[in-house]
């Protein structure tokens, strides 16, 4: 196979990144153009290895899910071996391939004769697999295989960029309700230190033994005494991280 990657590849890549505002998306439109860039009348799964286990991230159709929870079920098949092995796996006919036979098995009941699984790689590890299906024997040929390669090398590339996006906005999130939670205590500590003439140490002291009494979160009695001062809580700031 080859290993040259198309440029009509990393633009489609490159304008899902852009295009789509969450990882959830990216990936349920990554699966739909994989199945579109390699073949006629494919389905594509997206598995990827959660808490050790297994899982369909994202399909293109019903078919593609159902196929790689068969293999889930069984604990083997051609996803897993590429997820596990980090090589690809080509099944050119259910009905004679003799590696998975329970699993083949099941797959001719969905009506699925070929496959293949490719690995997602990032960096050095094995990231997902790719995975493939077709109601047709023999779809997966030296062309459909080598634009199948050069589509995974691409999908690997743009799934790690893709999580790292998320990651980097789940940490601003949790920055911004830290600032947000940091800020309507501090106007607590200003409501307390006005209405008792104390300082602003012994006002956190009242606010954090009243949250332990009460049994209430610090962020939340704040904002009741905010509230009850007549002053409006703040919502989250904005928040640019450093780049």
């Amino acid at each position: 196979m080859a290993d040259a990657s198309t440029p009509g590849d990393v633009a489609a890549m490159q304008a899902l990144l852009l295009g789509t505002e969450t990882i959830q998306e990216f990936l349920a439109e990554l699966a739909r153009l994989a199945a579109l860039t390699v073949g006629d009348g494919l389905s594509c799964g997206i598995t990827v290895q959660t808490n050790g286990r297994p899982l369909t991230v994202a399909a293109s159709d019903a078919l593609a899910a159902q196929a790689d929870e068969v293999q889930y079920g069984l604990d083997e098949g051609p996803c897993l071996h590429a997820l596990r092995s980090g090589t690809w796996v080509s099944i050119r006919d259910m009905a004679s391939d003799q590696r998975w036979t329970s699993y083949a098995a099941r797959a001719l009941q969905h009506g699925i004769r070929s496959s293949l699984s490719l690995p997602l790689s990032g960096g050095r590890d094995v990231i997902g697999a790719f995975n493939l299906y077709s109601r047709v024997a023999g779809a997966f040929g030296a062309a459909a295989s080598q634009r199948a390669e050069s589509f995974a090398q691409n999908a690997s590339g743009a799934l790690t960029i893709a999580v790292r996006r998320a990651d980097h906005v789940a940490l601003t999130d949790q920055l911004r309700a830290s600032l947000a939670s940091r800020t309507v205590i501090d106007q607590a500590i200003g409501v307390l230190m006005g209405q008792r003439r104390i300082t602003a140490g012994e006002a956190f002291a009242i606010l954090r033994t009243t949250s332990q009494n009460r049994n209430i979160k610090l962020r939340a009695l704040a904002a009741q005494i905010v509230a009850g001062a007549g002053a409006q809580p703040p919502q989250a700031p904005p928040f640019d991280p450093p780049r």
